[in-house]
């Protein structure tokens, strides 16, 4: 019997889409605090241009036909600043920490999924064909990105592991799932999910690491240079890696 396969809208799952999956998300942190901090506007403001550019990109990527790199990237890239923006503004500004920040959005996160899951049987990545799987996986996304900022400042300030500390914890984290994936068979969705979380607090960490001050443990450089190098090299990644669907077998 021959076996057909339907083009999903998000790239194939490879160590690519890791890699520039975790140089977004160490962008996300060092450009929103580029807008927040450094340009002084603010977690709200800054939350509010961030979303607005996340819903133009999410919505020209829903409305695309097939897979385009370039605009799903895109997303991502607006995804993980958006994330920090929110997150910061949840955990500081409302004043509820980033314990309460983190558990708030992770009840947020898996409400997501289960709906996601009871709405189209499926929350795999090669399901995602048709725009009611995708604005779930986007709002999945939305909220994961979120969760991870407040989980990595929950891990370098609340739990005291500072951002050498939250970098082994998070990077330890994933090379445990990656090593679950290479020698058992838990589910490679539960996997993915896992992974896809943790590459968040981990760029938020590094993206600390990077621009926070000597004082605080950070290496205190520029906000707008870090964004830019982070920026050229996701390009490059995104130009020179394979770029494909990932594919459902049906």
């Amino acid at each position: 019997m021959s076996t057909t396969h339907t083009l999903s809208k998000v790239p194939a799952v490879t160590l690519g889409f890791w890699l520039v999956k975790i140089l977004a998300t160490t962008l996300g942190e060092v450009g929103g605090d580029a807008v927040t901090l450094s340009m002084g506007l603010g977690y709200l403001v800054g939350t509010a241009l961030f979303a607005g550019v996340f819903v133009i990109a999410v919505s020209a990527q829903i409305r695309s036909r097939d897979f385009q790199p370039w605009l799903y990237w895109f997303a991502i890239v607006a995804s993980t600043t958006v994330g920090t923006t929110l997150a910061d503004y949840v955990d500081r500004s409302l004043g509820i920490g980033y314990s309460g920040g983190s558990a708030l959005l992770l009840a947020l996160l898996l409400a997501t999924l289960w709906l996601w899951k009871r709405s189209t049987g499926s929350i795999a990545v090669a399901s995602i064909t048709q725009p009611r799987s995708e604005f779930f996986y986007w709002l999945t996304i939305t909220f994961s990105q979120t969760l991870g900022t407040a989980l990595g400042d929950w891990a370098a300030d609340t739990q005291g592991l500072g951002y050498g500390g939250g970098i082994a914890l998070f990077g330890g984290l994933l090379a445990l799932v990656a090593a679950l994936y290479l020698t058992t068979r838990t589910s490679r969705t539960a996997l993915f999910w896992t992974a896809f979380i943790l590459t968040r607090p981990l760029g938020a960490v590094v993206g600390d690491f990077l621009d926070k001050p000597l004082d605080h443990g950070g290496l205190a450089l520029s906000r707008y240079a870090g964004t830019a190098v982070l920026l050229v090299a996701i390009v490059a990644c995104i130009a020179l890696l394979p770029q494909r669907a990932a594919r459902r077998a049906h």
